[in-house]
This record gives C-alpha cells, structure tokens and sequence, in this order.
C-alpha cells in the first residue's frame, strides 16, 4: 500500500512502478496494517511529522466506512465531550 502519488514519483526518477488496483477488503487490511506500520514508524522516532502519516491512513480507513474526516472529528469531539481527552495526563491506578 503506497500513497497514490508514489508511482508517479518513481516514474519521474526514471522507475519503472507495477501496481494494481486492491480490492475493498484487501484496501481495508493493507490500510489496517499500514496504520500499525506508521503508528510504529512514529513511537520509534517520536516525530510530529509521522503523525501526519498516521492521521493520513486514518482517514483513508475512515473512508472504507463510508465516514468523511469531518463526521470522524465529529464523532472524536462527542467521544471528549462525553469521556473526557487525553489532555490531564492523567494516569489512573485501580486499588484492587
């Protein structure tokens, strides 16, 4: 799973890309592991700039649902509103 640009780059160094078009399951599970490829590519170098990559196969997932980015913020703000974020910091221990 490449960005939809990437075979174009590739061509314009001089590559010679094959793609194929994947199916809607197979997008949905190349976009499911492509989030964990990402979302890993971020805690391993702890750079803003793979959030940008995480926030993109998101979205793309998102889409898979038929959800646009606005109904996903939509759907993130009432999930704050009702449980809160994630912006305390807060750390909670249980006593058992």
């Amino acid at each position: 799973m490449v960005r939809d640009r990437i075979p174009e780059i590739i061509r314009a160094a001089g590559g010679r890309p094959e793609t194929r078009v994947a199916d809607p399951a197979e997008h949905a599970a190349r976009l499911r592991a492509k989030l964990v490829e990402e979302g890993g590519e971020y805690i391993a170098s702890g750079d803003p700039e793979e959030l940008a990559d995480v926030l993109e196969v998101v979205h793309a997932l998102a889409a898979t649902h038929g959800i646009s980015p606005a109904e996903l913020d939509r759907r993130r703000s009432a999930k704050a509103a009702e449980r809160g974020a994630f912006d305390k910091r807060l750390v909670l221990r249980l006593q058992q």
